[in-house]
């Protein structure tokens, strides 16, 4: 199944791009412009409310088109009740600029010696060897709710649809390491937030087409590779909408970048946030309930 014509939830917005008329929204990645309607100025002012007062909303989309159809406000039990469910994180990283061109590869995905990250202070109980790595990747990929039969995992993991979800599919994957595993793990936020930017990916593991967002967000483990006498510890990331492998924080922000797919295709910064972390608002889902509702409705859905 296509992109669906129709998505609704409660959301937060991170930003409106003025020049562009584009719509972030923290609780999705896909990003949005206003519609050609008689609604357009009625949606708009109540957008520009939401994110003066740093109000939820409750909006209808059309991710099919990429258009915010709809704007309604919310009583304040609804609001108090959106804020319960997705308390903040108490302590989030610094947000680190980044020129990806660059990034040299040999240095930059060495923790301790480049990584000096306080939040991996907070977990010591890091990935022994690639092997392992290899195969928390692979039953993670497992989950996939394309596959044939029922998964180990209740949801399944739209890795299939990287149109949006990947806060909720980097959520099943974290608890997926720490609980099934007993290992650490972050998480890795990816931007583009200066101008008209944008991130861009080529959907290669799913026909091909060409995907943009806002930002990503995916389960980040630090790995014991040994090299000769040399030990290492790397820090890789677990992304399997995009890779068929564990790969280096470098080499995951790299691909973000496709010219091809967009010319304003731009990796501005990037955050490494304790695991608990669930959108870029910094908010968690301690219970689930949010990641556990996104891999539902989007289980059946494909990108190309």
């Amino acid at each position: 199944m296509a992109p669906p014509s129709r998505d609704s939830g409660i959301l937060t917005v991170a930003a409106i791009r003025e020049a562009s008329g584009r719509i972030l929204f923290n609780e999705r990645q896909q990003i949005f412009a206003l519609p050609e309607t008689q609604a357009r100025d009625q949606v708009s002012r109540r957008l520009y409310e939401s994110l003066e007062k740093k109000i939820p909303v409750r909006a209808l989309l059309d991710p099919r088109r990429g258009v915010v159809t709809k704007i309604d406000p919310l009583s304040e039990g609804e609001i108090q009740e959106f804020r319960r469910s997705l308390p903040p994180l108490e302590k989030p990283e610094k947000l680190l600029r980044v020129d990806v061109s660059d990034i040299d590869p040999t240095r930059f995905n060495v923790v301790d010696a480049v990584l000096k990250v306080p939040v991996f202070k907070l977990c010591t109980k890091i990935v022994p060897s690639y092997k392992k790595a290899k195969e928390i990747f692979d039953y993670c990929a497992q989950q996939s709710c394309h596959l044939p039969g029922p998964t180990t995992e209740s949801p399944c993991i739209p890795f299939q649809y990287v149109i949006d979800g990947c806060y909720a599919r980097a959520h099943k994957m974290r608890k997926i390491i720490t609980e099934k595993y007993g290992y650490c793990c972050e998480k890795v936020f990816s931007f583009a937030t200066d101008n008209d930017d944008d991130l861009a990916v080529q959907a290669n593991k799913w026909g091909g087409c060409c995907v943009t967002w806002w930002y990503h967000v995916a389960p980040l483990i630090r790995v014991r590779i040994k090299i000769l006498s040399f030990n290492f510890t790397l820090a890789m990331v677990i992304d399997p909408g995009m890779f068929d492998k564990p790969v280096l924080l470098s080499s995951w922000l790299m691909a973000q970048e496709n010219a091809a797919c967009s010319a304003h295709a731009h990796v501005t910064s990037y955050s490494i946030q304790p695991g608990s972390a669930y959108t870029p608002m910094y908010t968690t889902d301690p219970s689930y309930t949010s990641t556990n509702a996104t891999l539902i409705a989007y289980q059946n859905l494909t990108t190309c």
